[in-house]
């Protein structure tokens, strides 16, 4: 019976469990890595991605989101975190750049196309450039998100995801056949909605209800734009 009372308190707890994560007033960058677990291309690039975890720019000058592509499903090997919408976002991207096509492994940085990984550049720091304050609070099943600080702005979209971490797969067909894949930062939903202004505020409760994140990555654009101006980022408690 001392188990069962336990274990009880303990699942209360986690319930009632809050994270709250807020960006300072400079500007906070997205990295989107597009990629597939058929794509024989992509684990080196998931390699580097994961080595974020330990560099001091995570969740403060930097937020990683790897959203995994369902264009490579029919070759052999179905991606079980690969999304329709996560497709629809890498080709949205492409048309705004005049292209019409897209790839894997591809990255984005604050919504323009970054080559740098595969001559090996370093990513820009965006220094001290104003992006605004973007706040997040997750408790009971519930997400608020506030944003201030854009003199002028209108409208403003914000985007929540919950990420999981420290996952691998077994890929038994398909171009990675017979290899461990190590996946971290992966997207396991992509929500998007219009921020309510109130007093110079923007501001949103969503619901979130995703047990197996165990980080969350959140950023606003103006609406109707691709173009992040400021995001946040950390572990969930």
């Amino acid at each position: 019976m001392r188990y069962f009372w336990l274990a009880i308190f303990g699942a209360v707890l986690c319930a009632h469990a809050e994270t709250m994560l807020q960006s300072g007033p400079q500007r906070v960058s997205l990295l989107e890595l597009y990629t597939s677990e058929g794509c024989s291309s992509c684990p080196p690039a998931e390699a580097w991605l994961e080595r974020l975890k330990s560099s001091p720019r995570l969740w403060n000058t930097l937020v990683p989101v790897a959203f995994h592509v369902d264009y490579w499903d029919d070759l052999g090997w179905k991606d079980r975190f690969a999304k329709p919408e996560y497709t629809f976002r890498q080709r949205a991207y492409s048309l705004l750049w005049g292209s019409s096509s897209v790839y894997t492994p591809g990255f984005v940085l604050d919504g323009q196309e970054w080559k740098g990984w595969f001559s090996g550049n370093p990513l820009p720091d965006p220094g001290e450039q104003i992006g605004g304050r973007l706040g997040l609070k997750i408790s009971v099943n519930r997400a608020s998100i506030e944003y201030s600080g854009a003199p002028g702005l209108k409208e403003v979209d914000a985007y929540l995801v919950p990420l999981e971490m420290n996952i691998g797969s077994e890929v038994l067909a398909g171009e990675n056949r017979g290899r461990h894949l190590a996946h971290s930062f992966v997207a396991l939903a992509l929500v998007s909605q219009r921020l309510s202004h109130h007093n110079g505020n923007f501001e949103i409760e969503l619901p979130f209800d995703y047990p197996g994140a165990k980080a969350v990555a959140v950023w606003v654009t103006p609406a109707g734009s691709a173009q992040p101006i400021q995001a946040a980022g950390g572990y969930l408690k």
